[in-house]
This record gives C-alpha cells, sequence and structure tokens, in this order.
C-alpha cells in the first residue's frame, strides 16, 4: 500500500503548501499548481520521473471542466455561435499561425516545415487556463467570454486538421491517413452527437428509477468518459467530447444533479493537471538552450498578441476588450503537446525541437497567471474605478444586506419600510453611484472576504442578508457568516432548487429561490384572467407552496429526484376548488 499511497500524499502536500502560499502572495492558484509540480517533478526533488502519463491522466481535469461548461450551453445557443466560432475563431488562428510560421523561419531560421509546426502549436491556447480565469471572474456567460469559449472551441476543432497535415508531412506516413483521419474525426462527431440527442434522456430517467445517487453519479461519469474515450478513438480531443456531452444534457432534468456530482472530480483533476505540466517542465532543457527559450517565448507571445488584438479589432472589439483577449490567449496551451508529439512520431521535427517547442509552451502558461495580474491593474474599466465610492469600514446595524442587485434591492426597500437599522455593502463600483442617485447609501465591499464581513459590521448584526447573484459566492459567504458569526440569523437568495437544497443541508436559518415566489404570482395572475375568484387562487397557492415544500424537504434527505410525487405534472383529476370560476364581468 506504501508504494501507491505514497505519490498520492507527496503531490496533495506539495500542492496543499504552495497553493495557499502563491495565493496569499497574490500570485493565483494556477501558478502555485506549476511550481508545486516543477519542485517533485523529475527535475528538481525527482519524486516522480514520469509526468507525461500522469498529465495525461491529469487531461481529465480538463475533460470535467468542459463538460461542466457544455452543461450551461443549449444546443440552440451553440448553434449561435456558429458565426464567431467559424469566423472569429478562423480568423484568429488563421492570422496567428501566419505570423507565428513567419517568425519561426525569419527570426530563428527554423526550416519552413519546422517553423509552421512550433508556430501551429503555440497557436492552440490552453484551456484549462482560459476557462479557470474567465470561471473565477464569473464573465464565461458575458458576451466577450462567449467569444473566447468560441475561439477555444475551434482551436479544439482544429486539432484534426492539424494532425492531418502532420500525417501529409510524414516522410514516415507519406501522407497516407490525412483524408481518412478527417472522414473518422466527422464520422465520430456525427455518432456522439446521434447517441446523446436519442439514448441520453431515456439513459438517465431508467437510471434516476432506482432511486441511488451514486448511480446517477456512476452515469454521469461514464457519459463524460465515454464521449471523451470516443473522440480521442477518432482523433479529436478528449475536452471536445465532454463539452458536446454536457451540450446534450443541457436540456436534461438531472443537469443539475449531475453537476453537483461531477463538479469535486473536476477541481480536484484540473488541480492535477497543472501540477503535470509543471513537472513536465525540463530544468536541463532551460539550462542548456535558455537563450534560445526565453527569444522564442519572447517573440512568440508577442507576435501571437498582435495576431489576437488585430482580430479582436477587426471584428468589431473595443481596444480594452481586445487588450483583455490578448493577455489571455497569448500562451500557448495542452494541446501542443498531442502536435508535437505526432511530429516527432512521424519526423517531422526531432526530439530536440520537441523539447524546446513543448518547454517554451510550458513556460508561456506558467507566466500567463503573472500577466493577468498585471494586467488587471493596468486595463481597468474606467467606469469600474472607486472614485466617490465608500469602502465599508466601521458600519453597524441590525441588518447587513451583501448585494444591492435587482434581488437586494427590493429586500432592502421591506426592511427599511419599518425603520430597521440596514447597513449595505456590494462589489460594484457602478451599481453604488447609480444607487447613491437614488439616495441609497451602498458601501464598497466584497462579502467574500472576512476582513469586509467583519468591516461591515457582521459581528453585531441579528440578520445577515446575503442576496448576491452567484451561487458559489452565496456558498462562501454562508460558510464564512455561520463560522465567524454564529449569532447571526443568516438568510441566504439561491439560484435553483438544487442551490436551496445545498443551503438548506448548510443550515441557514432561511433561503428562498429568487424566482420562486414571482412565478408563482405569474400563475396565481394566470388564473384570475381565467376567471378564478381570489378564494380559488389563494388556495391554489397555498397548495403548490405545501407541495412545494414538502418536496423540498424530501429532496434535502434524498437527491434531486426524490419527491417527484408532490409535482403537479398533469391535469389534476378533480378541481382543487368546489367553487365554480366565475365570468369575467359576473356576479
Amino acid at each position: 500500500m506504501g508504494p501507491t499511497i505514497g505519490p498520492v500524499v507527496v503531490l496533495l502536500g506539495a500542492a496543499v503548501i504552495a497553493v495557499p502560499l502563491f495565493r496569499r502572495l497574490g500570485l493565483g492558484s494556477v501558478l502555485g499548481y506549476f511550481a508545486a509540480g516543477a519542485l517533485v517533478g523529475p527535475s528538481v526533488l525527482g519524486l516522480f520521473t514520469d509526468p507525461d502519463t500522469i498529465l495525461h491522466f491529469a487531461e481529465l481535469g480538463v475533460v470535467m471542466f468542459l463538460f461542466i461548461i457544455g452543461l450551461e450551453l443549449r444546443p440552440q445557443k451553440l448553434w449561435a455561435l456558429r458565426a464567431q466560432i467559424f469566423g472569429l475563431g478562423l480568423a484568429q488562428v488563421s492570422l496567428a499561425i501566419a505570423l507565428l510560421s513567419l517568425a519561426g523561419a525569419a527570426v530563428f531560421a527554423f526550416p519552413p516545415v519546422t517553423a509552421f509546426i512550433a508556430g501551429a502549436g503555440f497557436v492552440l491556447s490552453s484551456t484549462a487556463v482560459i476557462m479557470s480565469t474567465l470561471q473565477e471572474r464569473k464573465e464565461i456567460a458575458s458576451p466577450e467570454g462567449q467569444k473566447s469559449v468560441s475561439i477555444l472551441l475551434f482551436e479544439d476543432l482544429l486539432i484534426v486538421p492539424l494532425l492531418a497535415v502532420v500525417a501529409f508531412l510524414s516522410p514516415v506516413g507519406q501522407g497516407s491517413g490525412g483524408l481518412s483521419a478527417v472522414a473518422l474525426a466527422l464520422a465520430g462527431l456525427a455518432a456522439l452527437l446521434v447517441t446523446g440527442y436519442w439514448l441520453l434522456g431515456p439513459f438517465f430517467a431508467l437510471l434516476a428509477r432506482a432511486r441511488a445517487r451514486e448511480v446517477l453519479s456512476a452515469g454521469a461519469l461514464l457519459v463524460v468518459l465515454g464521449a471523451a474515450l470516443l473522440m480521442e478513438a477518432v482523433g479529436l480531443s478528449m475536452a471536445m467530447g465532454a463539452f458536446l456531452a454536457g451540450v446534450l444534457l443541457s436540456g436534461s432534468s438531472y443537469r443539475h444533479q449531475i453537476e453537483s456530482d461531477i463538479e469535486p472530480f473536476k477541481g480536484l483533476l484540473m488541480g492535477l493537471f497543472f501540477l503535470a505540466v509543471g513537472m513536465s517542465l525540463n530544468l536541463a532543457v532551460v539550462a542548456a538552450e535558455w537563450p534560445l527559450l526565453l527569444a522564442m517565448l519572447l517573440v512568440y507571445v508577442l507576435v501571437k498578441a498582435v495576431a489576437i488584438y488585430a482580430t479582436a479589432r477587426a471584428f468589431g472589439g473595443t481596444n480594452l476588450a481586445a487588450l483583455r483577449r490578448t493577455v489571455m490567449f497569448a500562451q500557448g496551451g495542452e494541446f501542443a503537446f498531442v502536435l508535437y508529439t505526432a511530429a516527432v512520431a512521424g519526423e517531422v521535427i526531432d526530439g530536440r525541437e520537441n523539447a524546446i517547442f513543448s518547454t517554451v509552451v510550458i513556460l508561456s502558461m506558467a507566466i500567463t497567471p503573472l500577466i493577468l495580474i498585471a494586467a488587471d491593474r493596468l486595463l481597468r474599466d474606467p467606469g469600474s474605478t472607486l472614485d466617490g465610492v465608500e469602502p465599508a469600514s466601521k458600519l453597524g446595524g441590525q441588518v447587513l444586506v451583501i448585494g444591492f442587485g435587482r434581488f437586494g434591492q427590493i429586500a432592502v426597500q421591506v426592511l427599511l419600510a419599518w425603520g430597521a437599522q440596514v447597513s449595505v455593502i456590494d462589489n460594484n463600483p457602478n451599481r453604488i453611484r447609480e444607487a447613491a442617485r437614488f439616495g441609497y447609501k451602498v458601501y464598497f465591499g466584497d462579502g467574500m472576504r472576512l476582513d469586509i464581513l467583519r468591516s461591515s459590521g457582521a459581528a453585531q448584526a441579528q440578520v445577515i442578508l446575503i442576496c448576491v447573484d452567484d451561487r458559489h459566492a452565496v456558498n462562501s459567504i454562508v460558510e464564512q457568516v455561520q463560522h465567524e458569526f454564529p449569532n447571526a440569523a443568516v438568510l441566504a437568495r439561491s439560484y435553483d432548487r438544487g442551490h436551496s437544497m445545498e443551503l438548506i443541508r448548510a443550515g441557514v436559518d432561511y433561503e428562498i429561490r429568487e424566482t420562486a415566489e414571482s412565478a408563482l404570482l405569474m400563475g396565481a395572475e394566470g388564473l384570475r384572467r381565467l376567471g378564478w375568484d381570489e378564494a380559488a387562487v389563494a388556495k391554489a397557492l397555498d397548495d403548490i407552496r405545501r407541495r412545494d415544500v414538502q418536496r423540498l424537504a424530501e429532496q434535502v434527505q434524498g437527491d434531486i429526484m426524490s419527491g417527484r410525487d408532490k409535482m403537479l405534472t398533469a391535469p389534476v383529476p378533480e378541481p382543487l376548488t368546489p367553487v365554480p370560476p366565475v365570468p369575467k364581468g359576473g356576479s
């Protein structure tokens, strides 16, 4: 057991020490993983001698990540992105490959084929780094975030034609298999789409009848890994397969359950992936070739940056948006290793060139967190400055409200109507300034930070309302408030039913789904328009609320599929009330 458990303990120990340290220094968790991987890898301590094997396994983290992103994208939404995928994505990649190939030949005197392979590999940005950044910034659903996702999807699709080009250029393969590789990839895509469209729904419905959460989790993992394996078998990336599987399941009623089951695997494997990339850094190559490595790193990052910025502006992006996208995409990515490995196997490049090109990619990924930190400080939106905004400090009141969006604004009015002493914080300077125009005093502060909660008077507050619109932020605030300020009643806004279950299990004093009551009122108004009197409408509302509370209680004890008998999914056999509807205008 020792030899099996030992490496796991080393990896977890390195991550547990390095990541908090780097986050405390403001360098981010990704760079911490890289550093920890380099430390325990073959170049320093030598505790691991085969990072490629770990890297291949750790790619499952990227696979899980893309699956969860796919769950958030309906097929209709993905189809709406087709112009960005094959327009913006194609333009950026084509220009970047052309400029990088030219730079390789002109600056470093690489042969044309070698220059093309080096540039084509570097153009494939890191899905893991970019998607992690977008998720941390909560920008995936924004217009700019959708453009970034579109470019990444095109780069994933580009793997197949690039591998076909490598096969064509290979003196070993003599071009055989290039067209067949494309045909095989298209057949694999078609098989995945057809299977997913017709079979995934019935498959999960069958698993749900077992009423065993672990069976549903196993089914979700089977779908993710099966789709990834199929795409890898036909020459596409595993991440592409997982993403498409997520998209196909995005309209399923089991989506939230599946997402909550996959989330822990995703986070752990993503960390392992970054550790493996750090292990792959060959410091012997760095020591022997450092002038060439640094020159290539500088030239390739700058040339790719020019291509990204020019494309962004050509497609109507603002200067600020173009600069931010440039900073995010200027590095190489994990799929470059796949291309370079295939090129070595086909004798298109030699082992030394593969080591150099791969090391340049790893170094570019390692410096990306530092570049992003610098860019965040330099590329600030003029509207996001703190001019005229007062930070939270020594606040006090009966109630602390965290978040002053459309939800928090209504909740605050109820409290103020009866003279409650309320302190309000928000982390959006524009929203705070807008609130001031209407007479509200809102202080600047991030509710996820414990020092800000203390400055905002959380220790003295009798009630804390968590009104932010991000479920991960809500969960983080709830955890800190319950641990540090146990005397305060915690009232939380939930995103959906699955989030309500999480909050109830966490022990909040009160939770409410952000759309539940407004949806009930809309349905009630529909009954009124059909001619129902107020007594009948009130009875219908009471019945639905009672059913919902009972169902939620069963779900908290079980899973998302519990309590289905409480739902009205078909017309009831008899009216909810014996009172006949009163025609409009009647008596």
